[in-house]
């Protein structure tokens, strides 16, 4: 029987250049699938702000399954979730977490290095997949760019090498969030494959076409969509509080009923 991680993983594709907009609650979710994305992927940042918690492995990890539950409640598409570091350096407690992440509906998770070691992130993976084996996809997360752990010369290598020992330990694809080169992007590419790489929108990054030519199979937009509709919010309210005036707030609304409509099937 087809499971949704052999969905999520089938759209891994080699060649194909995988778009996730990540969610941060039901209604993002819900709203973002009904935009045509064939899988959902949760921001960290997003549902820890959602849930009134800092990002940057901080969230109780007792709220996030049934956080999972509830957005994976009402999409029909693949789910994965991003479940930071797994919130301890404990790799059994992290494979309980992800046991649950699974049984809350989600496909895949991103977990990821951030400052700790290799070997923990490794023994984190080997931990994760004893638990759940291939019920979960899961895409290593390693921070070498986005902490610039190393001299920017040897990022790609640095990344190579973390990669190569996450995949060996179980990992089913790399994550390497501010990495923006093509060329970067393609050694990387080449030295995982078969595995796919997965890049995270930035500023100035090439389009979609050109990220799948440097050999690209995933891009996230991270926490950027909760971020701008958070902007979005602080500008409206400010202008709101400022002057009163209510037109502004009725420019580009999702409409109510369709909403409703939305989280209704």
């Amino acid at each position: 029987m087809s499971t949704a991680s052999d969905a999520f993983r089938r759209l891994h594709a080699p060649g194909e250049l995988l778009v996730l907009p990540n969610a941060w609650d039901a209604a993002s979710a819900r709203l973002i699938e009904d935009c045509g994305a064939p899988a959902i992927a949760t921001t960290s940042a997003g549902v820890a702000w959602a849930l009134g918690h800092p990002d940057g492995n901080a969230l109780p990890p007792d709220v996030l399954a049934p956080a999972v539950a509830a957005i994976a409640r009402v999409i029909r598409v693949p789910l994965s979730v991003d479940v930071e570091a797994g919130y301890s350096d404990d790799p059994s407690r992290v494979a309980t977490l992800v046991a649950a992440v699974r049984e809350a509906g989600g496909a895949g998770i991103n977990l990821e290095d951030g400052a700790g070691t290799p070997d923990l992130l490794c023994a984190k993976i080997a931990a994760v997949k004893r638990a759940v084996g291939d019920d979960v996809f899961v895409n290593a997360r390693t921070d070498v760019y986005l902490r610039s752990l190393v001299p920017p010369a040897e990022a790609v290598a640095a990344t190579i090498e973390r990669g190569r020992r996450y995949l060996a330990a179980g990992a089913d694809g790399l994550f390497v969030p501010y990495v923006k080169t093509p060329a970067d992007m393609r050694a990387i590419a080449d030295a995982i494959a078969p595995a796919p790489l997965n890049v995270m929108a930035v500023p100035a990054l090439a389009d979609a076409a050109a990220l799948r030519n440097a050999g690209v199979r995933r891009l996230s937009a991270g926490s950027a969509l909760a971020s701008a509709a958070l902007g979005a919010v602080r500008r409206l309210a400010t202008a709101f509080l400022a002057d009163g005036r209510s037109d502004p707030l009725f420019v580009e609304p999702v409409a109510y009923g369709a909403m409703n409509a939305l989280l209704s099937r």
